[in-house]
């Protein structure tokens, strides 16, 4: 798991110091930086695997940019490069890449670069000794060591982290995903094959077993679900054709006129799939992120999915570590804050225009604001008692 992530001079983030958990949430205004944190973790994913170009970061989730656009400028400041380190336990990797505004080429450059295991370090490089500058040096020098090794571990997590944000149609199987990844694309592809896996692993595990039962109890209007051929299916002839298609059987309707597929089932119920299915797959990445985690889903709904993944995170077999951005007041209300390995974060903007963080934690003083008021925690922040809201 990551314990740190550090943030300098990228996009609107001047300096950050983050100390993270297992579920970290964060919320704010819109601009407020909350996906740039998302964005610089993958940046340093990028480059704890070799390369720090646009493929690479699309592949990552991350947003395609100039140069200029990715280093910090308040009042005409724009820093020569930006930096990014992330510490597990004792192990540190940290990174200064630059690219030059004038010409900026395809790759960005690695300044400097270091690993250290504790006080020991491991890895090192500067200008003066880098020969291709393009190339990471510690993505090269990590295949010489043992894969069960911690070094090697750690640099796993890294350069396995992706930013997932999925879109409907894409769900729908109407769009390609233009990056897919296991157990499911970027952007919602592959939710078939996912949940066809999901549901082939539940059979021979009773946790995860109880885990597919907990996603039909969130989905309430479909008695169940499951993976058929779509020759038996009826479907619009003017929608793709794939193997197999996601069925519904809704629990309203009569007998045999019942069955919905993905094409045009409720797409809450698609981002409920897709969150399961990141979260509780053998082979998702161990760290991953979801933009707009809250996305098409009711407020009731979207509390309680918050309180089943944060069970799923916290309990399963597989290790896993999630970043959320979220919008909808009642994620807050799904979230067990009182453990530490649940964090909260508010994202906001200084006078200055650049982003800061806050940690919120279940304090006394919160409580008995929140009693005095009788206001649950999703309306204290809406009346911006937390923090992360707009100045409007």
């Amino acid at each position: 798991m990551l314990d740190t992530l550090v943030i300098r001079d990228f996009k609107s983030i001047l300096n950050l110091n983050i100390s993270l958990g297992k579920v970290n949430i964060f919320i704010g205004a819109n601009g407020s930086g909350k996906s740039n944190i998302l964005e610089a973790l993958g940046i340093l994913s990028a480059a704890a695997s070799g390369r720090v170009d646009d493929p690479t970061l699309n592949r990552k989730g991350v947003r395609p940019g100039i140069p200029r656009l990715y280093k910090s400028a308040f009042n005409e400041r724009i820093s020569p490069h930006i930096y990014f380190e992330a510490k597990s336990t004792n192990l540190k990797y940290s990174v200064t890449l630059n690219n030059p505004l004038e010409k900026p080429k395809p790759a960005w450059l690695f300044k400097t670069e270091e690993l250290y295991n504790g006080s020991e370090r491991l890895i090192s490089r500067s200008p003066l000794n880098a020969k291709n500058d393009t190339q990471g040096y510690a993505a090269l020098k990590i295949v010489e060591s043992n894969p069960s090794e911690p070094i090697s571990l750690f640099f796993d997590i890294l350069r396995d982290y992706s930013i997932f944000c999925p879109t409907t149609l894409t769900l729908r199987g109407l769009v390609n995903d233009g990056q897919t990844r296991e157990p499911v694309g970027i952007s919602g592809g592959k939710l078939t094959e996912g949940l066809q896996n999901l549901i082939s692993l539940a059979k021979s595990d009773e946790n995860l077993s109880e885990a597919v039962e907990e996603v039909k109890e969130l989905i309430d209007w479909a008695n169940s679900f499951d993976i058929v051929p779509a020759s038996t299916t009826l479907l619009s002839g003017s929608l793709p054709r794939p193997k197999n298609v996601i069925r519904f059987h809704d629990r309203y309707m009569r007998k045999g006129k019942n069955t919905l597929t993905a094409y045009d089932a409720s797409e809450g119920a698609l981002y409920i799939l897709f969150t399961a299915i990141l979260a509780l797959s053998p082979n998702s990445p161990q760290c991953f992120a979801i933009d707009n985690f809250d996305q098409a889903l009711n407020p009731r709904l979207v509390m309680k999915l918050t309180s089943t993944l944060c069970n799923w995170i916290l309990n399963m077999k597989y290790d896993r570590q999630i970043l959320m951005t979220a919008h909808n007041p009642a994620v807050l209300d799904g979230l067990p804050l009182k453990d530490d390995r649940i964090r909260l974060f508010s994202v906001d903007r200084n006078s200055h225009g650049a982003t800061e963080l806050r940690r919120i934690e279940i304090t006394e003083e919160l409580e008995a604001q929140a009693k005095e008021k009788q206001w649950p925690l999703s309306r204290l922040w809406i009346m911006g008692y937390l923090g992360g809201v707009p100045n409007v």
